[in-house]
């Protein structure tokens, strides 16, 4: 039977060393009023860490562009108080042993009009289409590309500044990255718009960025998607060698680690062989990646209703292990089973299964759930 040891093996790459395996999956709380993470957030992260994680990926925080919000209370990475409250959450997951990356966003053409800040602000997006057919915001110009990648730039830049040991830029799941990834989303007949490498020229740019803005020595962790939360069925390439492919130019512009998004992890991307996207995307690209989806529950996740059904506790992460063990993959992203149980790396490593609680989605609406784990 194969051990939990692969979960705490330390991580290394040319740019980043982890105590362990395990990453926390950014997760949106909606739990900063005024767009400022608070002290419950700054517990909130502070106690995963406490808990035996290694790397936190914060909730997604959204960058300086009038457009880049689509829900309420969502944090800010720019102004003087939201990255003096981002700091705070620095100083309280280093205190504890972990090391934590913002997660940087933009919704893009998934925005609610009125959402602040921003107010009656449409969508900015590639073609102004929110989902396939629907044509309901602003087609961004050159102008805007501009404005967007300089605020993500600065954004990474900042994330260094306060402590931060890495970003992750979210190019998946249907916001703004995506929808130029898309070709559902992304109808444009000028040098961001056609094929797929033509698609991901913004991608490619506001990477190139990033690193001109980090450095070359800052960790540039990127997420990626073939579901969209506007079709789970989307699917960006049909076969390894139209990943390779997307891929490429990606890493070319400074990509150091992939966070490939999935619903299910066990679940093979192509036909033929059992890798997972992040296998997949390891062996192609040579890079890192993590492995997400519906890991530590006993069944994924449904979206009925904005919210999620009730999980309970996987007593067997045999799996995962084989994949780990087999190197498929380096490191796992873990949501819900950590909003459950914050010292979840703990428990299994102490092979204490069968004493996760079970992860509720009444948990969502608070950030105080999950085992109590005290400072230091």
């Amino acid at each position: 039977m194969p051990s939990a040891d692969c979960l705490f093996r330390p991580f290394a790459c040319d740019k980043l060393q982890l105590p362990n395996r395990v990453v926390m999956a950014p997760m949106t709380r909606s739990a900063c009023p005024g767009n400022v993470p608070n002290e419950r957030v700054v517990e909130y992260y502070r106690r995963r860490a406490a808990g035996g994680v290694g790397l936190i990926i914060t909730e997604g925080t959204c960058v300086n562009h009038i457009a880049a919000h689509g829900f309420a209370d969502v944090p800010n990475f720019f102004g003087a108080d939201a990255l003096a409250g981002w700091r705070r959450v620095v100083e309280a997951v280093h205190a504890e042993g972990g090391k934590i990356a913002p997660q940087l966003w933009h919704v893009g053409a998934v925005r609610e009009a009125g959402c602040e800040p921003g107010g009656d602000t449409p969508g900015y997006s590639p073609s102004g289409i929110s989902m396939p057919g629907v044509v309901s915001g602003h087609s961004m110009s050159q102008a805007d590309i501009d404005e967007v990648i300089a605020a993500f730039a600065q954004a990474a830049a900042d994330a260094k500044a306060i402590g931060m040991d890495a970003i992750e830029l979210h190019g998946a799941h249907g916001y703004l990255i995506d929808q130029f990834f898309w070709d559902q989303t992304n109808t444009r007949e000028d040098e961001y718009g056609g094929y797929l490498r033509q698609r991901s020229r913004f991608a490619i740019e506001l990477i190139t960025a990033v690193r001109a803005a980090v450095g070359p020595d800052f960790p540039i962790i990127f997420r990626f998607s073939q579901f969209k939360q506007q079709q789970y069925a989307a699917r960006l390439v049909d076969t390894p060698e139209q990943l390779a492919d997307f891929l490429a130019p990606l890493t070319d512009a400074g990509v150091d680690i992939y966070h490939c998004s999935v619903r299910r992890f066990w679940e093979p991307e192509f036909d033929g062989s059992p890798l997972n996207l992040a296998g997949w995307t390891q062996k192609l690209s040579g890079k890192p990646a993590i492995a997400v989806g519906s890991v530590g529950l006993d069944r994924d996740f449904l979206v009925a209703d904005n919210g999620f059904e009730n999980a309970s506790p996987s007593h067997s992460l045999e799996p995962l292990f084989e994949r780990m063990n087999q190197h498929e993959f380096d490191l796992v992203a873990v949501g819900r089973a950590l909003i459950a149980n914050a010292d979840w790396p703990q428990r299994v490593r102490r092979g204490e299964l069968d004493k996760l609680q079970e992860f509720n989605k009444e948990l969502l609406y608070s950030l105080e759930g999950g085992a109590a784990v005290s400072p230091k």
